[in-house]
């Protein structure tokens, strides 16, 4: 997605450590018009699947999980980091490495919100190790629901995670731009 390209290769910030700062349209400020055509995107990728609900985790997955369900017209869904009062404790549970927060972090849904009859396509801002991701995919198999696709707005490739997704649930995964070097401060794009 060239916009989108343009805009990394204008505002993005290597941080080192692999850290892609996109904070300035994506995921602290959200340019709306940016992150609609990101949705709308992500959409026709996904729209032969039978999407019934996409799902994210809080917060930076939220705007273009939103997005993408907007344009297939199905709910999203995003999983929590802090359980509220309002979640049952059988609350469907898996936890991931936060490569920003440097912790692990638990995800959780309710399960009244994730059912075993629907199908279910994962929207992230970032595909770096696939961890989170596959968290969330792990969810969605507590649930007993279909994972039929992965989407992310930013995939960094040289971490592997494209690999690991695809040999662990073997469903289409999509990124939008592929960023395949960081090393010496850059941000080298694929295609």
């Amino acid at each position: 997605m060239q916009e989108l390209r343009d805009r990394i290769a204008r505002e993005g910030q290597n941080l080192g450590r692999g850290i892609l700062k996109v904070d300035s349209f994506i995921n602290h400020q959200v340019d709306p018009n940016l992150v609609l055509a990101v949705g709308r995107e992500l959409a026709q990728r996904f729209a032969g699947r039978g999407v019934s609900k996409v799902l994210t985790a809080e917060i930076s997955g939220i705007a273009p999980a939103l997005t993408t369900a907007l344009a297939l017209n199905v709910p999203v869904l995003y999983a929590r980091k802090t359980k509220p009062i309002t979640m049952p404790e059988n609350a469907y549970r898996a936890s991931a490495p936060s490569h920003t927060k440097g912790h692990f972090v638990e995800l959780m849904i309710s399960p009244e919100f994730l059912q075993a009859h629907e199908r279910v396509l994962i929207v992230d801002d970032f595909l770096a190790s696939g961890q989170t991701i596959s968290a969330l995919a792990l969810l969605v198999q507590q649930s007993g629901a279909t994972l039929v696709g992965i989407g992310a707005v930013i995939e960094k490739t040289f971490e592997g995670g494209r690999a690991s997704l695809l040999s662990q649930f073997n469903v289409p995964v999509e990124s939008l731009v592929a960023v395949t070097d960081m090393s010496d401060g850059r941000i080298i794009f694929g295609d």
